[in-house]
């Protein structure tokens, strides 16, 4: 179903024209993150990015076709690095499918036997394969089955989180899941809080499922940023009317490395919190 999208110039907004610069009622918007905006091609202009791309000027780069039910969310990232410019991850609900596609079109597209991957978390996760890794958490409400997908689609660990969690973990599994730099190293790993509950907050080994640090909590939201300006990123938990925040405190073996925020693409992905992904 297409949803109305218009872009407008904020300075002929502040003289009081609110004609917009373009519109379009067939958006292929995504269920619960509504639209992204990234510069995909490094041109220093933003396209607008959900289940399509709107270039700058409000044309139509692409679209993903034949989708049969709707899409879950979205994920923007450099995920082959073969390929000129950035990459968009998107999961649909329905045929249950994950799809990798940029600006010159569809990468591919894959599933695990047609399981809903419903989240995901999109980062640096085996350093052996080129480009970035895919996990996904799977739908199930209890006892969840998490796998992962390579650069190209292909998938490469999966595992029964009753079988790697802490036994006194929740059996509802995880949610709010963030890729996080944690260790100082070119790796990254997962950062998420106990489902549908008040509770404790962890980071996982994505490929293993191992939980490799657990803070207890009563975490109703948590995020993912750097904040202590170390270029690693830390744990930033809402609990009630509290926000506490969780530092790796081992020495970072590379405290001269750029900060994340100089990446504009970082910003960007940061500045908002959505539904599935940040």
């Amino acid at each position: 179903m297409g949803r109305f999208v218009s872009a407008y110039s904020l300075e002929k907004l502040k003289e009081g024209k609110q004609e917009p610069l373009w519109s379009t009622d067939n958006f292929l918007a995504c269920a619960h993150n509504g639209l992204r905006v990234a510069d995909l091609d490094g041109d220093n202009r933003d396209e607008i990015i959900s289940g399509c791309i709107i270039a700058p000027d409000g044309k139509e780069i692409f679209r993903l076709p034949d989708l049969q039910g709707h899409l879950d969310s979205v994920f923007i990232a450099d995920i082959r690095p073969d390929i000129p410019g950035l990459e968009v991850v998107t999961l649909e609900e329905g045929a249950n499918r994950v799809f990798l596609f940029g600006m010159k079109g569809m990468i591919w597209t894959s599933d695990n036997q047609r399981q809903e991957p419903q989240n995901a978390a999109v980062g640096e996760f085996e350093l052996n394969l080129p480009g970035l890794e895919i996990w996904c958490r799977s739908r199930y409400d209890t006892d969840q089955k998490p796998w992962v997908f390579d650069a190209n689609g292909k998938i490469i660990a999966d595992y029964e989180m009753r079988n790697v969690a802490p036994s006194d973990w929740t059996n509802k599994g995880i949610e709010v899941i963030n890729s996080i730099y944690w260790d100082g190293t070119d790796r990254q790993y997962i950062c998420a809080k106990e489902r549908h509950e008040a509770g404790d907050v962890a980071v996982i080994d994505p490929i293993t499922g191992n939980f490799l640090h657990r803070f207890t909590e009563k975490a109703d939201r948590l995020y993912v940023a750097d904040v202590a300006g170390d270029w690693r990123e830390e744990i930033i938990v809402l609990a009630g009317n509290q926000l506490h925040i969780y530092q790796n405190e081992e020495k970072n073996p590379n405290p001269k490395r750029a900060r994340l925020w100089k990446q504009p693409l970082y910003r960007r992905l940061k500045s908002v919190w959505n539904y599935y992904s940040p």
